[in-house]
């Protein structure tokens, strides 16, 4: 049955390029899991954005010496590459800086204020007292009060996951410049979480197969939830849609709550290109539809409370009651799949210590599935994982190269040799059957490994398809046969192309670049699973023109084993994958070093 299937997939900050670390949380798994759903049938709608507002992009725009915008432009242009190079499949990769992202923020904003559940409350900001500048609670740091962890955050510790205020903290300091805050009474309007507590209560616990360490941390932000500004004392945003508010330039919406409304902001928007406006409302109204959210653990509590509870005061379903804004009741998210840290040669990624690899560097000098293959077998699925170079070389040499690579050249070759076309299949021997069975079999089990966002083993079963296939030719030896049998040596090379078919079609969600010159060394024509389009395009409320990710998957092939076609052309192949030399390692680590200063 064919389902509507919402990819929300976390919007990277444009305050500078992104590291492998960030794609191995929101890129790579979001990408093949909507691989996977397309061929398999579903309309997958995948969406995300550059995020633009918040103190984040201010800091950085006055390191720079450029205006917020500049900086931001440049980095979305440059976030937009490199997603569009490792080939993640976005329906709508835009950005929140669009008037129509403003709008849709601003409606969500004025329909959670007329439902009752954006309060106004006066409270303690903090401020930097050499700039005068506001400080967001996410910019400062101290201990924290309940578990003691010294490098809690004004807004939540990540060691007990408790929320908190800055206030809370002990030897509070800004992680700007390391100065201690001067806090003054402001007015915000908060997000009354607790008059939401009973229906988020109610919808967490509804949550049955998310990932155990997900749903615990969720369900734990419900035993002290609070009122949670949503405004912010800044310059650089969306406007506070209010009479009294709207006009004060130093007042905007919370980054966290804009950003989040981007998942449905985005939806918009590429209903609105697509000529069908209303087209997004089978992703977000229809209650038989599914989404997942894809993202690293740091932002489970803006997709599993916030972004909730947004919607739920959007519907009016809290104890103040209310009803729907314009956009109608809108879905709950289904899963909120959230992957561990990756971290490098032991240490956490450090933009400022220059402890990061950049994903434009590792895809200027090594294959983009390369990357794709280590952060679907070795990345951090249910846990932290480490990159080293030294385990990327290896993976790459030993396991794409020397398994999967040396399986389909070994097979191309040996029908380009020896027979020139496909061969037709003779009589087939058990060995035969199994290995076909084996390949055949494993579309179900991959599929629903994917399905469960259990890519780490879903790849380490395609793997497995692959050596068996070695292992079958190795046994049959049809090179020895060419004299002998020349008609069981066709036999062979039929079966051992269709399993090589198999497997192709196995890994294409996870290493479509490569999966698509296989495709083409088999004389299959057209795209076996289509990847994106970064094009120019003017913002559809006259605002500037920006790049985007978006691309036409209509034509897909299916998640099955399709029969090969006897009589078809075979070429001598070229080899699928680059064997690295080990001196990569040295070089790699001495970039790295050089980076450290």
């Amino acid at each position: 049955m064919t389902r509507h299937v919402l990819t929300a997939v976390a919007w990277p900050y444009a305050n500078g390029p992104r590291h492998i670390g960030h794609v191995s949380g929101f890129g790579v798994p979001s990408d093949v899991f909507s691989r996977y759903m397309r061929m398999a049938g579903n309309r997958v709608l995948m969406v995300s954005g550059t995020d633009e507002h918040g103190t984040p992009i201010l800091v950085q725009s006055e390191h720079e010496g450029v205006p917020p915008r500049e900086l931001a432009d440049r980095y979305n242009r440059q976030i937009v590459e490199d997603l569009h190079s490792l080939g993640l499949s976005y329906d709508l990769f835009t950005r929140t800086t669009t008037r129509n992202h403003y709008t849709v923020a601003q409606e969500l904003f004025r329909t959670l204020h007329k439902n009752g559940y954006m309060i106004p409350m006066t409270t303690m900001g903090a401020i930097s007292p050499s700039t005068g500048r506001t400080l967001p609670d996410r910019y400062i740091e101290g201990t924290c009060p309940i578990c003691g962890y010294d490098g809690a955050r004004g807004d939540q510790c990540d060691n007990c996951g408790n929320q908190l205020d800055a206030t809370d903290l002990g030897n509070p300091h800004s992680r700007i410049n390391g100065e201690t805050p001067k806090f003054v009474e402001t007015e915000h309007f908060f997000l009354d979480l607790p008059a939401l507590s009973g229906a988020l209560g109610d919808w967490l616990r509804s949550r049955k197969d998310w990932r155990p360490n997900v749903l615990r941390f969720s369900l734990n932000l419900l035993e002290d939830l609070r009122p949670r500004a949503m405004t912010r004392d800044i310059d650089w945003g969306i406007p506070v849609p209010l009479p009294g508010w709207e006009d004060n330039p130093n007042k905007r919406l919370y980054v966290w709550f804009d950003a989040v409304i981007g998942y449905l902001s985005a939806s918009i928007e590429w209903a609105r290109r697509t000529g069908d406006p209303d087209a997004w409302r089978a992703w977000w109204s229809d209650p038989e539809a599914v989404s997942y959210y894809f993202m690293g653990k740091d932002n489970i509590t803006f997709h599993s409370q916030i972004w909730p509870a947004e919607l739920l005061a959007y519907d009016g379903r809290g104890t103040h009651g209310g009803a729907p804004g314009e956009y109608g009741e809108l879905q709950l998210p289904t899963e909120v799949v959230s992957s561990e840290f990756l971290t490098m040669e032991g240490r956490r990624f450090s933009t400022s210590r220059g402890v990061v690899i950049y994903v434009r560097d590792v895809l200027e000098r090594y294959d983009a599935d390369a990357l794709r293959y280590f952060i679907s077998v070795a990345g951090p699925e249910t846990q932290d994982t480490d990159f080293t170079w030294a385990e990327f070389v290896r993976r790459n040499n030993d396991e794409l190269v020397s398994t999967w690579g040396n399986l389909v050249n070994r097979t191309v070759s040996m029908i380009a040799k020896n027979v020139g076309t496909i061969p037709e299949s003779g009589d087939l021997t058990d060995a035969d059957r199994a290995v076909l069975a084996t390949s055949r079999d494993a579309f179900g089990q991959i599929g629903g490994l994917i399905e469960r966002h259990r890519q780490k083993q879903a790849i380490g079963e395609a793997m497995r398809v692959a050596g068996e296939a070695n292992v079958y030719l190795s046994q049959q030896a049809p090179w020895k046969l060419k004299d002998s049998d020349p008609e069981r040596m066709r036999t062979i090379l039929h079966v051992a192309a269709q399993v090589v078919d198999d497997c192709n079609r196995l890994l294409a969600p996870f290493l479509p670049h490569s999966a698509q010159r296989i495709h083409e060394a088999f004389g299959r024509s057209g795209a076996l699973s289509p990847g994106p389009e970064l094009r120019e395009v003017e913002d559809l409320d006259g605002g500037p023109g920006y790049p985007i990710l978006t691309g036409d998957y209509s034509e897909q092939v299916g998640w099955e084993s399709s029969p090969i076609v006897p009589g078809t052309p075979l070429a001598p192949p070229k080899p699928v994958f680059a064997k690295l030399d080990p001196s990569v390692v040295d070089e790699e680590l001495a970039r790295l070093k050089e980076r450290a200063g």
